[in-house]
Formats: C-alpha cells, sequence, structure tokens
C-alpha cells in the first residue's frame, strides 16, 4: 500500500544547483528536445504537464490522484510502479529519449541510464534553504532541460500572479495564525514548519505559521497531538489536510485529549483537500488556492 513515507520518496524533485545528465542527453535535446520521457518523480512529472509535454510513464500512477491531483493525468500514461523498484522491463518497452529523475534515487542511475539519457533535479536535500525559490529555479532547469524555457517562464508568472491575488483576497478578511498537519494516526501528526513548502507558500501570500519551530529539511516535524497545546494563540486554527486514515476522527471525537486541546474547539479546527506538501509549483498553488478559498468562507 501507497505510503506518506513514499511520497517523500516521489516529490523529492526540484533542487537547484547543477543538473545531473545521463550520457546521450545533448544529442537528444541538440534533435529539437525530448519527447517521450518518463519520470520518477510527481513533482517533476507535473510541472512537465504544464510545460505542454505529457510524460510516457510515471512512477506510482495510481496514487496521482491521491497525492497530486491537480493538473489530472492524461489516460494513456504507464506506471513504473515504485519508484525505488521501478519496473526496468516496461520503462525499457517503452523506449524513452529522457528520463526523469532524483538524487533521492540516485542508486538507480546506472540502470536508467543503460535505457535512456537521464536527467536528475532534485528539491529537499539536508543542504537545507527554503523550498519555494529552489521549486522556482527547478521549473527552469526543467524547462530549459526540456526545450521549452518559454513555457517555463509563464508558468511561474502565473503561479506568483497567483500568489498575489491569493495575498491581496487574504488582507481582506485578516485570517489568524495557521497550523498546518497530516494525521498520522490519532495520537501522531506531522506538523509543516520551515524550511518547507507549505510554510513558503504561507509566507508568500501573508498567512503566519502558528508552528513557529523549524523542522526538518523537508519542512515537517513528527509531533505527538498532545504538543498542539504548544500553541499558544488563541486565535489559531487547526488544519489537517486529506487524506485522513480512517479511523482517526472517530478516536479523536471519544479522545480526552483531543477534547482538552484549544484547537480543537469548534471553529478552530478543519479537514481541506490535500494537496502534495513535497511538490513543485502546481502543488503550491493548489495549497494556496484551497487555502485562500476556505479563509474566505470562514471569516
Amino acid at each position: 500500500m501507497f505510503a506518506r513515507r513514499d511520497a517523500l520518496r516521489l516529490a523529492a524533485g526540484a533542487l537547484v544547483g547543477p543538473l545531473l545528465v545521463g550520457p546521450g542527453y545533448a544529442d537528444a535535446l541538440k534533435a529539437g528536445g525530448p519527447t517521450r520521457i518518463a519520470s520518477l518523480d510527481y513533482g517533476l512529472a507535473s510541472t512537465l504537464l504544464s510545460l505542454g509535454l505529457t510524460p510516457v510513464a510515471i512512477a506510482a500512477r495510481d496514487d496521482w490522484d491521491k497525492w497530486v491531483v491537480e493538473p489530472p493525468l492524461p489516460a494513456g500514461i504507464a506506471d513504473l510502479g515504485a519508484s525505488w523498484e521501478i519496473n526496468f522491463e516496461v520503462l525499457t518497452s517503452l523506449k524513452p529519449d529522457l528520463i526523469l529523475t532524483t538524487p533521492y534515487n540516485a542508486a538507480l542511475t546506472p540502470r536508467l541510464e543503460a535505457v535512456a539519457p537521464t536527467l536528475s533535479l532534485g528539491v529537499y536535500t539536508a543542504d537545507g534553504g527554503d523550498v519555494l525559490p529552489k521549486a522556482v529555479a527547478a521549473t527552469r532547469g526543467l524547462a530549459e532541460g526540456v526545450g521549452r524555457v518559454a513555457e517555463g517562464e509563464a508558468l511561474i508568472a502565473r503561479t506568483e500572479a497567483f500568489f498575489d491575488a491569493c495575498r491581496a483576497r487574504l488582507a481582506r478578511v485578516a485570517p489568524p495564525p495557521l497550523a498546518l498537519i497530516n494525521f498520522l494516526d490519532a495520537r501522531h501528526a506531522r506538523i509543516y514548519t520551515a524550511p518547507g513548502l507549505y510554510h513558503n507558500v504561507l509566507e508568500r501570500i501573508g498567512l503566519t505559521n502558528a508552528w513557529a519551530k523549524p523542522g526538518n529539511f523537508w519542512g515537517f516535524e513528527t509531533i505527538g497531538i498532545e504538543r498542539l497545546a504548544e500553541i499558544g494563540d488563541e486565535r489559531a486554527r487547526l488544519i489537517a489536510f486529506e487524506p485522513v486514515p480512517a479511523d482517526v476522527l472517530p478516536k479523536l471525537a471519544l479522545s480526552p485529549l483531543w477534547q482538552a486541546l484549544p484547537l480543537a474547539r469548534p471553529g478552530h479546527f478543519s479537514v481541506l483537500p490535500g494537496s502534495l506538501m513535497f511538490g513543485m509549483l502546481n502543488d503550491a498553488v493548489r495549497f494556496a488556492r484551497i487555502l485562500t478559498d476556505h479563509l474566505e468562507q470562514t471569516a
């Protein structure tokens, strides 16, 4: 079963820094740019779609609608299996002229390069730094790598304009600080913080993260739900994102610990549709839209 740890593996894309390319890549680019592209990463695949290119295959295709949602995945894209256990028989049969991968899957690089030229980009790396600027830089890197520079700049411009619009809308409703989580079970959650994508987008659209403590380089910390009591601002709201394990909300309804938390009070807790928390610009836009719409409606 696809788990949250797998989402980490599938969303490693978007590194700022040198592009890591395999043999034959320059020839493919000179020939007019690659067109049969396989992606081992959700963020890279999503960005590729926004550049006007449909991948011939992606890893974990069947879970796209659970974790990514937007843009919708066109029909006919092959499933390569889990990103760290690629079905090389399927990959080879598709005859790709480029494979998009990440440093997270570096162990597969020699085998991938035996199939086709590779382009490796990545974001969530131990060198730290805010994710959103890296995602912008990585979009440019990918756009250059597939010969779609103008489309890449247009995607970045649309994203920035959308963030500006969200910021203006939210300024009119003066929203409270927000704590953002994904439930792991009824006692534990992943809470999002600096330097991650969710945190960066909050700041970009004029919101405040109620959880001020820094997290790991993925931009989260795993906590027991009792630690939500550490958020002292009485105005703060708690937002959990789907998917929520089926047993969590029923168990919380019976939990004295949960009921005692200020953030569990009526009007202070909401569950919203998810967006890929370890993604790139499309995921940042979806997250900003979901959040802005919700805060306007509940102001």
